[in-house]
Order: structure tokens, then C-alpha cells, then sequence
């Protein structure tokens, strides 16, 4: 891509400078689409991505500082980053959760690779599962509580939320295939705020389901489409990155079109009030403006980090790496929503 110049995008009290380039890749590096971001007590932006640098990190400025995870991943899906600084990785494909140092030393994994539980389904379609069942068929994300217990979604061949303990060891599981309360179809995004409610991004049910810590449900949130994931910020305020419905649409489902919502994000207050909207325009590749927003972090200053999973939401026809943003920094300006 080449150099673009930053977007300012106000909504609600809110303002942002979208910077589409702001990540500085090497050239010798190989980066296809960036799937999850994550920043740590340092800032320090960790960029979860397709390429042969799995985990590249980069300073707030965009610098490159160092990358790890060649071969360990079969698909790079999902990252958190937990308040020790500890990363887990989820990766879809190979049906497990991998916990690292932030250096990358590995210190844990959750379920099997390459060995997913059965659900009854045939692939990776959400709709030929069968039944739920236990961990892991192709986990979507994960999320630490302030207890520090872990909650993962899972995700595209099953249709639960695992609660483990900090150590890894399951808790409960629930839900199952539907749209019923309690009920998922591709629970894909989770985030937890200060009083223990989780948020589950049910994505193809377009919802914001919210559970007490032991799995009960509360109540949802509907004034999304396509969800993919939820972050928190201090105040309680929900971020929801949304994919829309204009791409990545199931086989044998209704043809998208160009006037159908769009990729975008979303802010609500805590009682699911909308605050703020961004995107969902007419040119969905140029900054300030989301194809398809796949993972959705804040630093520690309120700016954003929003990635895009253009390349598969695309298919056949994939574009050419420079043609688009697949991770925007949305810089927060001063003087706007705290």
C-alpha cells in the first residue's frame, strides 16, 4: 500500500486519526491479512497475522521491535493479552489455545493440536455442526477475566463457551446450536468487563450475548451486524467490531450487496445505549473506513486497532497485498470522549 494520508472520523464525541499504514513492515517480511491485535503493559503492539512472521510486535510509533511463531500455528485466528503480559494465541485450524511469554517462550497449550473434539460437523461451517461438545473445533478467541480465569469461544465447528481455570483446567461449558438465548452460531469474539459480565459476539445470530461469570445468561444486544469481537475500555464502554454484510457470507447464503451494511465498529455505554459509529461507507479500503473489521483492541492512551481479514473474506478473488488496509491504528484525539 502506499503511503495514505491519515482520515479524522467523529462520531458521538468521539474523533480518531485513522492511520491505514501505520505499520511499518520489513520488506523481506510476508504478511497476507492481520487476523488479531493485542497491546501490552508497554504498549507494544502485538500483530497476529497470516505471513511468516505469526506474532510480529511493533512500538506505538509503528516500528518493528521483533516477531516469533514461524511454525507454530496452523491458522493464526485470535490473541489476548493478559495483565502479566502473558499472550495466547488461538488458532482455529489447529484446534487449541497456546499461552507465550511475551518473548514467545511457550507456557502452555489448551486442547490438542490437530485433534478437534466432535461436534458433528463436516468443516468449517458453522451450520454442519450437529451438537456442542467439549474443547476444542476450530476456537475462535479467548478472553481473561479479573479473576483470571480464561473464557474461550469456540467458535466455527462447535457452538460453546469453555470457562477454565488460570492454569488451564475446564470449569463448565455451555450453549449450544441455535438462536435462542444461551444459544450460537459462531460464538467468534468474547470480552469481560470489570464486574465479570461477558460479552460473546454471536456472529451470524448478530448479537452481543452477556452471561454472568458461571455461563448464566443475562441479556443481549442487537443493534449490530455481524459482530466478530467486543473490547472494554476503563469506564465500562463496549467496542464491537463488526463485519457486516457485504463479504464473507456462508456458501448457498442470499449474494451481498453494495447497499447492505458495511464493515464498521461500534461504541455503546454500558446499558447498550449506542454512543458512536464508524465505517460502513462506500470505500470500504480507504482509511477511516473497515471491508471487513475481524479484531478490535485499546491501548492504554483509548487509541484503537482495528484488523481485517479482507483476504478471506474476498475468496477467489483475492487482491493484491498493497491494494488494501488490513490494520488500521485509530489514533484518539485529545479534547474528545474520554
Amino acid at each position: 500500500m502506499e503511503s495514505s494520508v491519515p482520515v479524522v472520523m467523529s462520531s458521538g464525541g468521539f474523533s480518531f486519526r485513522a492511520i491505514a499504514d501505520w505499520a511499518k513492515w520489513p520488506s523481506d517480511w510476508v504478511m497476507n491479512e492481520v487476523t488479531a491485535v493485542a497491546t501490552d503493559s508497554q504498549d507494544r503492539v502485538f500483530v497476529f497475522n497470516r505471513g511468516d512472521h505469526p506474532v510480529a510486535v511493533f512500538d506505538p510509533d509503528g516500528q518493528p521491535l521483533f516477531s516469533w511463531g514461524t511454525d507454530l500455528f496452523d491458522r493464526p485466528h485470535g490473541i489476548w493479552i493478559g495483565p502479566g503480559d502473558e499472550v495466547y494465541c488461538t488458532d482455529d485450524l489447529g484446534h487449541a489455545i497456546h499461552k507465550f511469554t511475551a518473548e514467545g517462550r511457550h507456557l502452555m497449550t489448551m486442547g490438542v493440536r490437530g485433534r478437534p473434539s466432535d461436534t458433528g460437523n463436516s468443516s468449517i461451517d458453522y451450520r454442519t455442526i450437529q451438537r456442542s461438545g467439549p474443547p476444542f473445533n476450530f476456537p475462535t478467541n479467548l478472553a481473561v477475566a479479573p479473576d483470571g480465569d480464561l473464557y474461550v469461544v469456540d467458535g466455527y465447528g462447535n457452538a460453546r463457551v469453555h470457562q477454565f481455570s488460570p492454569d488451564g483446567t475446564l470449569r463448565r461449558s455451555w450453549g449450544e446450536p441455535g438462536s435462542g438465548p444461551g444459544q450460537f452460531k459462531v460464538p467468534h469474539g468474547i470480552a469481560i468487563d470489570r464486574n465479570g459480565v461477558i460479552f460473546v459476539a454471536d456472529r451470524e445470530n448478530s448479537r452481543l450475548q452477556r452471561f454472568s461469570p458461571t455461563g448464566e445468561y443475562l441479556n443481549e444486544w442487537a443493534d449490530v451486524a455481524r459482530p466478530c469481537e467486543v473490547a472494554i475500555d476503563d469506564l465500562g464502554r463496549v467496542y464491537v467490531a463488526e463485519l457486516g454484510y457485504r463479504t464473507g457470507m456462508w456458501p448457498g447464503t442470499s449474494a451481498p450487496s453494495v447497499d447492505s451494511t458495511g464493515g464498521r465498529f461500534s461504541i455503546f455505554d454500558t446499558t447498550g445505549t449506542l454512543l458512536a459509529r464508524f465505517g460502513g461507507g462506500q470505500r470500504p479500503c480507504e482509511p477511516g473506513d473497515f471491508f471487513s473489521p475481524h479484531d478490535i483492541w485499546l491501548d492504554s492512551k483509548g487509541n484503537v486497532y482495528l484488523s481485517e481479514v479482507i483476504r478471506s473474506c474476498c475468496g477467489n478473488k483475492r487482491p493484491a497485498v498493497g491494494d488494501y488496509h488490513t490494520l488500521q491504528k485509530l489514533e484518539r484525539l485529545e479534547g474528545t470522549a474520554p
